[in-house]
């Protein structure tokens, strides 16, 4: 055999190994392959080891896996005029292989693109109250959204949620000094309230006092006993005791002068019998 058979039968060999490479692929297990033969769709290839006809068919593998998409911040101007910028971030997954390969050239730049503009319809139809505290809702909205666009692609939105809300340093001010002001107000209240308490315990206690009177007077004595405590020169004496022992006094000299009439009667010698 001479040199150009042999050269000749390399370039065979060559060439089948190549033809060979290029006819095996292998689809992984969270892939799909949609096989194109001569620019048609065939058909859609499970994930395994794969074989096509070389030049004719042409195998895109396509990834079923979900993918974090964040969305850039976008300037907002909400409802009541307040500009705020909100950024946030969107899950998907491919759901049909054919329809995103065949529907549309680039579905992660769509769904970016989407994405922001829906960002920025739904939160301009809310206020700047409502976007704070309704983040639930405005993320539902998002995705409802999304969803009814995207899956003419063969693509579904899993989740979408608000990751930053940035605010005017003025905007920031105002929602400090209404922060402030409530609960300013929630402590008045609060302290209204205990006042109220403290009022309607004082009036049951002061009408069980009237009906028990030696109760304020044992009240008196704990507070001349807590006043002792601080071992003061001077002590003060309510009024209630002091009227006490008026009475103590006025009582004790009743006695007295009843005692008193009735020495004078026992010593008085009785008066003699009248003559017959």
């Amino acid at each position: 055999m001479d040199f150009t058979a042999v050269v000749i039968w390399l370039i065979v060999a060559v060439l089948v190994l190549i033809a060979a490479r290029s006819s095996i692929r292998i689809v992984r297990q969270y892939e799909h392959g949609v096989l194109f033969r001569l620019g048609r769709v065939i058909g859609v290839r499970m994930p395994g080891l794969r074989f096509i006809i070389p030049v004719v068919d042409r195998l895109q593998l396509v990834s079923l896996r979900i993918v974090t998409m964040p969305i850039q911040s976008q300037g907002i101007i909400t409802q009541d005029n307040v500009s705020v910028d909100i950024s946030a971030v969107a899950y998907y997954r491919v759901i049909d292989a054919v329809k995103s390969v065949v529907a549309i050239e680039n579905v992660a730049a769509a769904i970016n693109q989407i994405a922001q503009t829906t960002l920025r319809k739904v939160v301009g139809r809310h206020s700047l109250d409502q976007t704070l505290s309704e983040t639930e809702r405005i993320n539902g909205d998002i995705r409802e959204i999304l969803d009814a666009l995207t899956l003419e692609w063969g693509v579904e939105v899993t989740l979408v949620e608000l990751k930053d809300i940035q605010l005017p340093e003025s905007m920031k001010r105002a929602m400090a000094r209404q922060a402030e002001a409530e609960r300013e107000k929630r402590a008045k209240i609060i302290a209204a309230e205990g006042e109220s308490i403290a009022a309607a315990a004082l009036g049951e206690a002061s009408d069980m006092m009237m009906e028990h009177p030696l109760a304020l007077q044992l009240r008196n004595l704990q507070s001349l006993v807590e006043i002792a405590v601080d071992k003061n020169s001077t002590v003060v004496f309510p009024a209630p005791l002091m009227s006490t022992i008026g009475e103590l006094s006025a009582f004790l000299a009743r006695e007295n002068q009843a005692a008193a009439a009735a020495a004078r009667t026992a010593a008085t010698p009785p008066a003699p019998p009248p003559p017959s």
